[in-house]
């Protein structure tokens, strides 16, 4: 019996949106140094990056690691091509993400009520509805909004979202004015089938072009479900350097999928991104020298031993 595959076109270039300094170092829990954070954002910048989500601006008594957002955003070295980007839940935190210069703005509604009510003790609707003013002032000063909806593949309170959830949100960004909108996998629970079904129903309402997929790596699946994104014609993808990041709101949700992973695995289907591998492994290595711990990412660690090998080799 003759089996006819499928043929899939994927695309020849994707824009990778790095969240490591930003949503990869806000669960830490001992405090990292200004100059660590500017010198890792400086560090991906230099690796080619078009977006860096660099800061927040949040109360400190509910993110203590992010309250150095201004600062971190005065002293970075500005590369011209990377749009430098900051979480702003209000008006406050808009005020001082514009006089700290921030080129996009992010804004954020869950997929689930519960997570909703949990995270910021109100429902989808009236999350999104207190954004509006957000995303009026970021836009009439000239700064881009991203939305982003939290729990788009699975929620800690209520287990699977339904589809339908994700559009509504995705719609409701998409009438405040995002220039893109972010389904994330806050949890990591996704599955590629389930990432195809859902990328394929938001973009018969928001163009695909707009859309990015933001994949936790929990139960291993984030580039699988990178690859069913990019069969399903997604070209924004965010990932965090040597695999930072978290949940604090779901208890067992790992970092962010590793950059370096996600680098080695477009490098290796041939598909452009414009950011040098080498470099990310380098920064990779620095933040995690730098948090005294392990190197999240499988191919940054193996990489890295190679580049140490190599060193010490021409040395000999």
């Amino acid at each position: 019996m003759r089996i006819e595959e499928e043929t899939v076109m994927l695309p020849r270039k994707v824009k990778l949106v790095e969240v490591g300094p930003r949503d990869g170092l806000q669960n830490e829990k001992a405090f990292v140094s200004t100059e660590v954070k500017v010198e890792l954002v400086n560090r991906l910048a230099d690796a080619g990056f078009p977006n860096v989500e660099s800061a927040s601006f949040v109360s400190p008594k509910w993110v203590p690691q992010m309250a150095d957002g201004a600062d971190v955003m005065r002293r970075i070295g500005r590369r011209d091509g990377t749009l430098y980007s900051a979480l702003t839940p209000n008006m406050k935190g808009l005020e001082a993400a514009l006089d700290a210069r921030v080129g996009e703005i992010v804004i954020f509604g869950a997929a689930s009520e519960p997570f909703s009510q949990k995270n910021i003790n109100c429902s989808i609707a009236e999350s999104v509805e207190r954004f509006r003013p957000v995303a009026r002032a970021a836009k009439d000063a000239g700064v881009r909004v991203r939305g982003a909806i939290s729990c788009a593949l699975g929620c800690p309170y209520q287990g699977d979202v339904p589809v339908a959830s994700v559009v509504s949100v995705a719609q409701m960004l998409d009438e405040l004015g995002c220039d893109e909108i972010d389904v994330a996998d806050t949890i990591g629970v996704g599955t590629a089938g389930r990432v195809r079904a859902v990328f394929d129903a938001v973009s018969r309402v928001i163009d695909r072009s707009r859309l990015s997929g933001h994949f936790h790596d929990t139960y291993g699946q984030a580039l699988a479900n990178i690859l069913a994104s990019l069969e399903a014609g997604i070209t924004i993808f965010h990932a965090s350097v040597a695999g930072l990041g978290g949940c604090p709101y779901a208890k067992g949700a790992t970092g962010n999928v590793a950059t370096e992973d996600v680098l080695y695995l477009l490098d290796g289907l041939g598909i452009e991104t414009g950011v040098d591998l080498a470099k990310v492994v380098a920064a990779g290595a620095f933040i995690s020298e730098a948090l005294g711990r392990p190197n999240g990412s499988r191919a940054g660690k193996a990489l890295s031993t190679q580049h140490r090998a190599a060193r010490e080799a021409a040395l000999s």
